[in-house]
């Protein structure tokens, strides 16, 4: 990870207020105009972000695209564990592998733990990632927030608990979870109520440049009714990115919410769709 990571996040970024101020038939004379580059300059820092043209992406970005993903890679979640997508699988590009929180240790808010936190840069903007002893246990984005306000949502998942800021400890961890380095299994450690961590383990069946709907996690984890309590454990996911809550939309083919912000939900799924095309 470097600040250029962040860096062309942020170009990106802009281009979906672009996108969307301009609409779809926008050319790359016009979007590079919108955010004051040069067609080439700006051709050339997309590519090497996304991994397509300006063009292509742009159509990722479009609100229609999770309608199209909903049609096409739509990913039954019976079918995903079966398949093998499951904690000692291959799991959205990562090998993953998790721990949960006994229930009374949850209750207690996190007293008596040590949780470590660092900033680190990502291909999504700032991130904050925290971690235990036993694994990663928090990821926030501060790209749509301050990071102040990050911080402050993390910690009050679990105002009992030490906070240690140590990125040095932390980086391995965030190295893999960006993808800049594999070294064996990261794991992670799920700090939520048991309903929670149900949902959260659905997600993670969820393989890169698919999706699913609320209703499916529902069906899933065999509380049909539960989908509006589906859709809130979704929004509380702590690890964002590696538990893909991003990849939960709605029945309709709406994108629904997303806790770090819709544009950063938007730019991870095209992000995801483009390096599975390239």
């Amino acid at each position: 990870m470097t600040q250029s990571d962040s860096y062309h996040f942020h170009v990106m970024r802009r281009a979906i207020d672009a996108v969307d101020t301009l609409g779809p038939q926008a050319t790359l004379d016009d979007l590079a105009g919108e955010i004051g580059m040069s067609p080439a300059h700006f051709q050339r820092l997309f590519s090497k972000w996304a991994g397509v043209s300006p063009k292509r992406y742009q159509q990722y970005l479009t609100l229609s695209h999770a309608k199209r993903l909903l049609q096409q890679k739509f990913t039954t979640l019976d079918a995903a564990h079966e398949s093998g997508l499951s904690g000692g699988g291959r799991l959205h590009d990562l090998f993953l592998r998790w721990e949960a929180m006994s229930p009374g240790d949850y209750a207690r808010a996190g007293q008596g733990l040590t949780i470590y936190w660092g900033w680190f840069e990502s291909p999504f903007g700032p991130a904050l990632v925290m971690g235990t002893d036993k694994g990663i246990c928090g990821i926030g984005f501060a790209a749509e927030t301050t990071a102040e306000d990050t911080m402050k949502d993390l910690v009050g998942r679990w105002p009992n608990a030490a906070f240690i800021e140590d990125p040095i400890r932390l980086r391995p961890w965030a190295l893999q979870a960006f993808g800049v380095q594999q070294d064996g299994p990261l794991p992670l450690y799920l700090i939520g109520a048991p309903f929670q961590i149900k949902v959260w383990e659905a997600l993670m069946q969820i393989p890169s440049g698919h999706v699913t709907t609320y209703s499916e996690i529902a069906q899933a984890i065999a509380h049909p009714k539960a989908v509006r309590a589906v859709g809130t454990a979704v929004g509380r996911n702590p690890i964002s990115y590696l538990i893909p809550c991003h990849r939960a939309l709605r029945k309709s083919g709406g994108l629904g919410g997303y806790h770090w912000g819709i544009p950063v939900k938007r730019a991870i799924l095209a992000w995801e769709a483009a390096r599975e095309e390239a």
